[in-house]
């Protein structure tokens, strides 16, 4: 399985962006949560939303009520919509599938990461 986003930028403060992410290669039909993570500068990596196999969804609490991820199965895309856009959005934003594969060996867990598409947000 390989993720790649897209749909980053420059835009002002109050603004919206959608980013996407699609799935591709072996074993998407084995991807079962998928995520939206950021890293901003000096800072570590954090979860921004995640949405499950079912449709579940969970937010990071600054996102709440401005960011929205939702997931076509069919063409394994998600999506972030991101409205209301703030400064301290700023970051490169990476896409995360969860992969489980079973075999008769038994289960095999992965975590695949995109490259990341960068989002800045001017004041």
């Amino acid at each position: 399985v390989q993720v790649v986003e897209s749909g980053g930028g420059l835009v002002q403060a109050g603004g919206s962006l959608r980013l996407s992410c699609a799935a591709s290669g072996r074993d998407t039909e084995s991807i079962t949560a998928m995520g939206w993570y950021r890293q901003a500068l000096g800072k570590q990596r954090e979860l921004v939303a995640g949405i499950s196999s079912g449709g579940s969804t969970d937010y990071v609490d600054s996102v709440k009520g401005r960011f929205t991820i939702s997931r076509d199965n069919a063409q394994n895309l998600v999506y972030l919509q991101m409205n209301s856009l703030k400064p301290e959005d700023t970051a490169v934003y990476f896409c995360k599938a969860d992969v489980t594969i079973v075999t008769i060996e038994g289960k095999t867990k992965l975590e695949v990461w995109g490259q990341g598409t960068p989002v800045t947000v001017s004041s």
